[in-house]
């Protein structure tokens, strides 16, 4: 009787220490930017490939990264060039093409996957280096022609947007409505982050959509990701 109970009390203790090695081991694979970096030092061998479009990788990106389109035909065939047994590094601006090539990748053997949580994005928010292509004139708007955007009677939505982003090719249509039905009290204002990559990271954009209600140039409202017009319409309606 006592070696049986003895028995049935390892089992559950040896469940619990199979469960805390496992936990223990688990390797984190979604690093933010400062932890990205360090990762990067740590095994300085591994590739760090920039999954955004080569215009995007023009304008700034990770040293010694090389660009793989997501988007591109020969993304599958040039991927695959790349050792699946060992570590390697992906990112894009926001975080959406890369979750999309990591799984991708996984699906396709490789073994050690890390990703860049917000990409571009909050690697810039975390005022993190990047390497600019020389050819690349440092454009996009100021901050302070921004701030002069927001000298205006009417509350001021920004909108900051991407061409390859889907939620934002879903609210385009009814923020063109809106722009006409509320532009008595409403100016509507988009930004391409892809082309002002620095004023969105001074205003610490790191997703996108990102909308940025502003009355008489103050913040009153910000939001990140997709929403519903009518949900939009409500918050701005808020604002006295």
């Amino acid at each position: 009787m006592k070696n049986t109970l003895l028995t049935l009390v390892s089992i559950p203790l040896l469940l619990l220490s199979s469960c805390s090695i496992g936990q223990e081991g688990t390797t984190k694979t979604n690093l933010p930017a400062v932890a990205f970096a360090e990762k990067i030092q740590e095994i300085p061998a591994a590739p760090i490939v920039d999954v955004r479009t080569p215009e995007e990788f023009q304008g700034g990106h990770i040293q010694n990264a090389v660009n793989v389109n997501w988007n591109g035909s020969d993304f599958a065939t040039r991927i695959a060039t790349f050792d699946k047994s060992q570590p390697i590094f992906v990112y894009c601006l926001s975080g959406g093409r890369s979750a999309s090539a990591v799984a991708k990748m996984k699906a396709d053997g490789f073994k050690e996957v890390y990703e860049l949580t917000g990409g571009m994005m909050a690697w810039r928010s975390a005022k993190m280096p990047e390497t600019k292509d020389a050819s690349v004139a440092k454009a996009g708007m100021t901050m302070a022609q921004f701030n002069a955007l927001l000298e205006s009677d009417k509350i001021v939505l920004i909108d900051f947007y991407a061409t390859w982003c889907g939620p934002c090719k879903r609210m385009k249509p009814f923020l063109d409505e809106m722009a006409v039905e509320m532009k008595n009290r409403l100016e509507i204002i988009r930004i391409d982050t892809d082309l002002n990559p620095e004023l969105a990271a001074q205003l610490k954009v790191e997703g996108l959509p990102t909308l940025l209600l502003y009355q008489n140039g103050k913040l009153v409202w910000n939001h990140l990701g997709y929403i519903e017009k009518v949900d939009l319409v409500k918050q701005i309606e808020a604002v006295k």
